[in-house]
């Protein structure tokens, strides 16, 4: 099984896509890496901006 691509502590770029709101995107940390949930891998992550935690897939992240 491949492994989680972003580490904790890691610095990401959010970049949501469908129902998201554009405000959503930008600048996070990864807080913890979570299981796989059918496409992929998921990341709790929260914003270096309003601290705002949230669950997003692997592929939203760059």
């Amino acid at each position: 099984m491949q492994a989680h691509k972003f580490q904790i502590g890691q610095t990401v770029e959010f970049q949501p896509g469908g129902s998201y709101l554009a405000t959503a995107r930008g600048h996070y940390v990864v807080v913890r890496q979570l299981p796989t949930e059918g496409a992929g891998y998921q990341y709790r992550v929260k914003s270096v901006t309003d601290g705002h935690e949230r669950i997003v897939r692997e592929n939203q992240l760059d």
